[in-house]
């Protein structure tokens, strides 16, 4: 049998003094890592101030708002919305895009901003785009007070409903007191 070259390591045996001492440092070290916590981390889009605990209110729910639609008997539901500060006031508003409960097809939309004035019950207060235009919504957003949306639409009465040929980038911003709505340089046809 070889014998080792390194001598006998006494202090490898554990005493119960040494089990004491590493739980104490254990438990500083736990103490320690609990007391040093980072800042709470909060999302926010780029651009937008940042939130404090004395928040505005949510932004309005489309839910239940009765919508300036003739639906003949069916009722309108909600395809799409986003919401964001367009007026500057510190408040959302949301843009709702509704249509009629039609059972097939698909009916042309209406754009709408809501707004809720003091916890009120949340209220239509513009038609961005109307249902008589004949226009279906391909996506709505709202980023730095600017709505934009892609509107769908057909060129004459023989294109299928099922089938829009036109497509249009539209946006508005709020300016002197209404929505003004522009066409950006990209916005194509189908």
């Amino acid at each position: 049998m070889q014998t080792s070259a390194v001598p006998d390591l006494a202090h490898t045996h554990a005493r119960p003094v040494h089990w004491l001492a590493t739980a104490a440092a254990m438990a500083a070290v736990v103490a320690g890592a609990g007391l040093l916590q980072p800042e709470a981390a909060t999302a926010s889009q780029p651009g937008s101030p940042p939130q404090t605990a004395t928040a505005a209110a949510p932004a309005p729910d489309p839910a239940g708002v009765l919508f300036p639609l003739e639906c003949g008997g069916a009722k309108s539901v909600v395809t799409k919305k986003a919401s964001g500060d367009l007026d500057g006031d510190g408040s959302p508003e949301t843009v709702a895009v509704a249509r009629c409960d039609a059972g097939s097809g698909t009916p042309p939309s209406g754009v709408y901003v809501l707004t809720r004035a003091g916890g009120a019950v949340p209220r239509v207060v513009a038609t961005l785009v109307e249902p008589a235009q004949k226009m279906s919504v391909a996506d709505v957003a709202v980023r730095d007070g600017v709505v934009t949306a892609t509107l769908l639409g057909y060129s004459s009465p023989e294109v299928p409903r099922c089938c829009p040929d036109r497509q249009e980038k539209v946006k508005w911003q709020w300016q002197g007191g209404k929505f003004v709505r522009t066409t950006p340089a990209q916005a194509r046809s189908v």
